[in-house]
Formats: C-alpha cells, structure tokens, sequence
C-alpha cells in the first residue's frame, strides 16, 4: 500500500521518543515551501544535499592523505558516507530522528576547503581581517548562499533544524519563531546534531587510524601501548585466534567502532535520563550536550588523538604534501584577488554584494584538490 507523507511522519511521530526531534513539530524553512506528497521535509533534505554540487567535490578532497595518493584511503566523501552511518545507527538505538542526524551528518563537510585543515588554516590567515574563514560556517554558506537548487532564492533552502545542526561550536543559538517572527534564543542543538557532531569524531578516530595503518605510517606494535587499540586488539585475538594481517587490522577498527558507538549510545542514555528531559525543547534549554562518551573514554581517546597527531597528522608524507597545498591556495587566492574577473561569472556576480575577498574565499574554499592544481598553473603561466 502507497505511504504517502502524512502516513511517513505519522509513523515517525509514533516511533520516536518524546525528546527527539519530530519533522512535524519543525521550525520550517526560511522561505516557506508547499509539502511533497511523499517525503518528508528532513528526507527532501538529505536529497538537496546528496544533489548538490559541494557534496560531490567531497569526493576529490583531502581527508588525511592527498587525494589521489591511494585507492582504498579515504576522502572527504567516504569520511562523510561513515559518518551519516554511525549517525544512523546511534541515532535508532536512541530513539531519535534518523532522517535529521544523517542529513546534518551528510552535510558537516560540505564547506571544507581542498587540502584538509592545512587548507582551512591557509584560507583562515589570508582571510584575517576580512571574517577569517571556518570550515563549519562555510559549510551553513554553502547550504544558505552559494549552493542554488531551489527557483527564486539563493541556498538550498533547508530546514532550521538541519541548519541549526551546522552550527557546531556555538554557545547560543538562535532561531526564528514561524508564528510570531520573534528569535527565540538557547544554549544548545537539537540530540540529533550533537550526535552527529560526536559520530564525527568516531569516524575519524577510527578510519584514520585504518588508513595510516594501510599506507604503512603507523605500525601496530606501537599501538600495544595505545589502551583503545590494545583492548580492541585482545577481544579479537581472543574471538579470532589466528587472525593476522589485514585481516586482523580490520576487526579491531571494526570492534573500535562498536565499542565508540556503545559507550556513546549508553552514555548518552544514562544523561537523558538524569537530565529528565521530555522534549526536543527541553533538550535545546539544557546548558550542556546530552550526547557524549563516558569519562573513561573520553580519556582513552584523547590519548589515541595524541597519538595520531603525534605519529600520523604531522607525518612528514602526510604533512609535506598538505604544506605545499596550503601553498597553492594562497598563491591562487593572490591572484584571483587581482584578477577577480578569472573566476566563474557566478562568483564574480557576488562580488558586489559580498565583497572581493569573501567572493574569492568562496570560490577558493569550493574548489577540489585536482582543481586548485590546474588554477595554481593556470596563475604561473598567466601570473
């Protein structure tokens, strides 16, 4: 039988818990759009997002490692594929809006520069004194301003709580009641983007790990002495004797991953529960994130993050490459700043409007890693 919308969040509303986020009881858009027959307003969401054009230039943007430098290493695509996934997961255990986390999950990337955060940094100190630059915010600009898939208006025009799910690092957030026009201001998001933000990290913790290991950087004799690996490392080797190699390697990112997403979910529950929360409302009035590792984890992670910075993150072939990048961007953002009219008609439109700088940063911030290289040759034979 056909289950048309109503009976999508009828159902939806049925199955959540009290204080998850129900696309019935959303906030909207900010320019107001009649509803699809089929989906929901978070499904159709998640399709502007998986459609735009930023999400797929994820695919030729740095993760760890430059793009291009291995097959099986992640990009800033296959790290975002993981994290709408771990999103999911921990989002069903909890009894939350799946549709929500995955499509703020699918999202968070989105306004990443090339070259990983040696670029961000790069684009942040050239844009100092103009509105520095922050991936996080330029992922919101993506989705508000630049991205246009919607007939009379600029953006995406997605629902508050996906874009309030973007605004990571805030203190305050702010948001404007449909009804009254009034901005109704609160300390923190909604479960489904603190959960999101927090299945980041897992997926990083954990895939970064996979990959450094992969490519040979990182040895797992070393790791013995990391408590994360070395307890994932003893339930495989007690679950699978003779396990070695890969083989080996891949349970235990797999059983690190299990073991991130349980203690989370447990947690997190454990926090709901004290804090007695009974809706998404009281969720946002609470003064600190209800999602979060146990205190023993969040220990042991931090020492694994130690590590990974220590042995992989400023690695010499990880950090070299992603040095020279940062390079190129400044060279061509110089140049573009004094030849603006090189850049797409688009983004020489924004000019007035956004000003010379913001308008290069922009274009800059959107372009792939393979694509920054051809502008950063297109500026020495033109330059």
């Amino acid at each position: 039988m056909l289950r048309t919308r109503k009976d999508l969040e009828a159902a939806e509303s049925a199955g959540l818990c009290s204080y998850a986020q129900r696309v019935v009881d959303s906030f909207g858009r900010e320019v107001p759009e009649p509803e699809h027959r089929l989906r929901t307003a978070y499904q159709r969401d998640r399709a502007r997002v998986i459609h735009s054009m930023a999400f797929r230039r994820l695919e030729y943007k740095t993760q760890v490692f430059l793009n291009g430098t291995g097959d099986h290493l992640r990009t800033r695509l296959t790290h975002t594929m993981e994290v709408a996934s771990i999103s999911r997961v921990m989002a069903r255990a909890l009894g939350l809006n799946e549709d929500l986390a995955e499509t703020i999950a699918l999202a968070h990337d989105l306004g990443h520069s090339p070259f990983g955060h040696t670029g961000e940094k790069r684009l942040n100190e050239l844009m100092k004194g103009a509105g520095g630059f922050d991936h996080n915010q330029q992922s919101l600009r993506v989705v508000e301003f630049l991205e246009s898939k919607c007939p009379g208006m600029p953006g995406l025009n997605l629902t508050s709580e996906v874009r309030e799910g973007l605004r990571k690092h805030q203190h305050e957030f702010v948001r404007t009641d449909p009804q009254s026009g009034s901005e109704i201001r609160y300390p923190s998001p909604s479960l489904e983007a603190q959960l999101a933000n927090v299945a980041d990290e897992i997926a990083y913790y954990s895939h970064d790990l996979d990959d450094g290991l992969d490519y040979g950087l990182l040895k797992e004799a070393d790791l013995e002495g990391i408590e994360l690996w070395s307890r994932c490392a003893d339930r495989v080797r007690q679950d699978y004797p003779g396990f070695e190699g890969g083989s080996f390697r891949r349970q235990v990112i797999r059983n690190l991953i299990d073991l991130e997403v349980e203690n989370v979910v447990e947690a997190t529950a454990a926090r709901i529960e004290e804090a007695a929360v009974q809706s998404a409302e009281e969720v946002r009035a609470c003064e600190r994130n209800l999602v979060a590792y146990s205190d023993e984890l969040r220990a042991a992670n931090a020492q694994l993050r130690k590590y990974l910075y220590q042995n992989l993150y400023y690695h010499p072939i990880v950090a070299e490459p992603n040095s020279q990048g940062g390079e190129l961007i400044e060279k061509v953002f110089h140049f573009l700043v004094q030849h603006p009219e090189k850049m797409g008609k688009t983004s020489v439109a924004r000019i007035e409007s956004e000003g010379l700088e913001r308008s290069v940063c922009d274009y800059v911030s959107g372009m792939t890693d393979r694509f920054l290289f051809i502008e950063a040759e297109r500026c020495e034979k033109e330059g």
